[in-house]
Parts: C-alpha cells; sequence; structure tokens
C-alpha cells in the first residue's frame, strides 16, 4: 500500500502581467490541519486580493477547493486539478493573488492558477510513502556485525539499536523484503536470530 504527497512546506511565486502569484503547500493528516495552514497563509498575506485554496486527503476521500472571489472555475478547480495530475493527497495547497491591474481573463486566470499550484508542489517536493514492516532483532554480541551489515543490505532501514544482555536492532523493511532478509538472517546466524514483527508504519521512498 502507497500513495504519493509532499515531503514538507514549500513556497513558490511568479508574476504573469503584473499579478503576483505565491503557491504554498504542505502536507496535512486531516481538515482541520489543511484549515489552520489556509488560516496562517490568509494572516501573512492578509492584504491580498485572494487566497485560492484546495485540499485531498486520504481520509474519507475528502476534496475541498475554493475560487475565494475569482470568477468560479478559475481557480479552486485548476489548483486541485493540478494535485491530482500529480497523484498527491494529503496535502493543501494555498494560491495567493496580488491583482495587479491587468486582467488575464479566464483562461489567463486558469493557467495562472494552474501553475501557481505546480510550482507549490514542486517546492514542497513530492514523495512516494509505502506502507513498511516495523520490525526487530534480537541477537547476541556474536552476531551483531553480521545482523547490523545485513539489515541494510536487504533494504531495512536501521532506527533504534539497544545495547542490553543482548542486542536488539530495530528498523523498517517493505514488506516483499522480508523473506530475502529472513532466509540470508538464518544462514548468517546459523539461525540463532530472527525477525520480530512489532507492527506497520508509512515512510518516504524515491519516486522512482
Amino acid at each position: 500500500m502507497e500513495y504519493i504527497t509532499v515531503r514538507q512546506e514549500g513556497r513558490d511565486q511568479f508574476i504573469e502581467k503584473k499579478s503576483q502569484f505565491i503557491g504554498s503547500c504542505r502536507p496535512v493528516k486531516t481538515e482541520e490541519e489543511a484549515l489552520a495552514f489556509l488560516a496562517s497563509v490568509r494572516g501573512e498575506y492578509w492584504d491580498a486580493n485572494h487566497n485560492v485554496y484546495a485540499y485531498i486527503l486520504r481520509e474519507g476521500g475528502i476534496q475541498r477547493f475554493s475560487d475565494d472571489g475569482e470568477p468560479q472555475g478559475t481557480a479552486g478547480i485548476p489548483v486541485i486539478e493540478a494535485m491530482k495530475k500529480a497523484g498527491v493527497t494529503d496535502a493543501v495547497v494555498v494560491a495567493t493573488r496580488y491583482f495587479g491591474g491587468i486582467l488575464l481573463g479566464g483562461g489567463g486566470l486558469i493557467r495562472a492558477y494552474s501553475h501557481t499550484a505546480s510550482i507549490a508542489l514542486a517546492a514542497a517536493e513530492k514523495v512516494r510513502m509505502k506502507e513498511c514492516l516495523l520490525l526487530e532483532i534480537p541477537c547476541g554480541y556474536d552476531n551483531y556485525g553480521r545482523v547490523q551489515g545485513l539489515v541494510p543490505e536487504c533494504g531495512g532501514i536501521v532506527e533504534d539499536t539497544a545495547f542490553l544482555e543482548q542486542v536488539t536492532l530495530r528498523f523498517h523493511l517493505e514488506p516483499e523484503r522480508l523473506p530475502e532478509l529472513e532466509r540470508r538472517l538464518a544462514d548468517a546466524t546459523a539461525g540463532r536470530a530472527g525477525v520480530k514483527e512489532l507492527g506497520k508504519a508509512f515512510f518516504p521512498l524515491s519516486l522512482g
């Protein structure tokens, strides 16, 4: 199970026929987080003519957008369509406009707001989130060196290592990599160390 979102808060801007467009984006999980970000952007750009927004959430399949005073269909829809085209969810985009005195027309507004959303998404950096297994391997100190090298070789990302009576490595791993790890671990430790599953969580992976 996986999805695409953005890594961090990002912002970019451009000028179109003397109108300044500022795109702001950040990852969110809930409507409350999306609306809080909208409020913060509105507070920062309180004197802007428009603060158009759109957000898409995985939970509940929620999709919301607003033209914020622009002609209907020329602002909020281009923003949310840019998000859909990018495949992004669990994110909010706010497209701020300072009117420069020259009318852009319906087509011009659609292109401008679509571009605003696109540069905001680029600034926030798209990232692929994948559901991974949370795992641990308890082992004796005599096997620690082999286990420590084996986990990353099999794609595991070590998050913590506890040194007590024995060593316990905690890490996450893509589910399809587990059989290889278990096989190689059994070979490397003559069956003296095994993998314990602790749960699941989403982690960022490359978009490649």
